[in-house]
């Protein structure tokens, strides 16, 4: 299951991406928003990344205007690695080296082909579980206990 967030900035972008994963017949559930009215990226992103933390979902697709403000947002959760990603390398690397769980979008700056092609690389590569980037993982969620 994905989860999928948007703010007013990012709500058409994530329009794509559910009409993209219908037609995958992929399973999502939509945390919202669910129009365009002005509202704030954290309550929204707070749900997909909650999500993830119970079980839920297993990735997470969210989207804001940049993609920068929700990606700072749900990365403040302890089991949320997200990736503000602007092309498909990006996104496969965030998979392959870092097990990003949740890909971040800008729909103000990103076009809707090249986000589906974003997507659809997060969604298909697997995390390498290469021995470095699992040591670099656990360093990342020691530092989280750490505070």
């Amino acid at each position: 299951m994905i989860a999928l967030a948007s703010d007013h900035g990012g709500y058409d972008l994530k329009m794509a991406v559910i009409a993209h994963l219908q037609e995958r017949e992929l399973a999502f559930k939509d945390y919202g928003c669910y129009d365009k009215q002005s509202c704030d990226y954290p309550d929204f992103g707070k749900a997909a990344a909650l999500a993830i933390e119970n079980g839920e979902c297993e990735r997470g697709i969210v989207v804001c205007t940049t993609g920068i403000g929700i990606s700072i947002a749900v990365n403040r959760f302890p089991a949320i690695r997200c990736a503000l990603c602007t092309s498909a390398h990006m996104a496969r690397m965030s998979r392959e080296h870092n097990d990003a769980n949740i890909l971040a979008l800008g729909g103000g700056i990103t076009e809707d082909a090249l986000a589906l092609e974003i997507v659809d690389t997060f969604l298909n590569t697997p995390f390498s579980n290469e021995e470095k980037h699992i040591r670099r993982i656990k360093k990342m969620s020691a530092n989280e206990q750490d505070g």
